[in-house]
């Protein structure tokens, strides 16, 4: 709907930098303005693309790219992308969840992100919901 931004602004101003796989990478390459300048970007690849400033191409497991961010302050990372997602879900390095559901029956398609294992308890933040129908539903991992 025109002019929700569904807590997106808040939610990016939340966060120290951004981590996404190469395929997501390659879906917001050529947004313009690129929306993430003022962030830390890392996208994870065996094939890294053209040199782009302020991002990151690197090959690290969940816990090499954690212990990295760590080292240089980074204390809040958003993770995107299905198969990056369960990556670090498998290694149990998510903290919370955001998820925002369209109110759009598919009835058939893509899991929402691959499972490497990381099963476990979640526990319900906060829902809201917007006019158009869309809700960003935000979980913590139950500890």
């Amino acid at each position: 709907m025109p002019g929700e931004d569904y807590g997106w602004e808040a939610f990016i101003a939340s966060v120290d930098g951004l981590a996404m796989g190469r395929g997501t990478y390659d879906h917001v390459a050529d947004v313009q303005p690129w929306p993430f300048a003022d962030k830390k970007v890392f996208v994870f690849t065996h094939r890294p693309p053209q040199p782009r400033t302020g991002v990151t191409f690197w090959s690290r497991t969940p816990a090499e790219a954690l212990a990295e961010w760590t080292e240089v302050g980074l204390r809040r990372v958003y993770v995107d992308g299905g198969v990056l997602i369960g990556q670090f879900l498998g290694e149990n390095l998510i903290d919370d969840l955001t998820i925002t559901m369209a109110p759009i029956l598919l009835g058939q398609g893509v899991p929402l992100f691959q499972s490497n294992g990381g099963a476990g308890r979640l526990e319900l933040r906060q829902a809201v919901p917007f006019p158009s129908g869309m809700i960003t539903i935000e979980y913590r991992r139950a500890s």
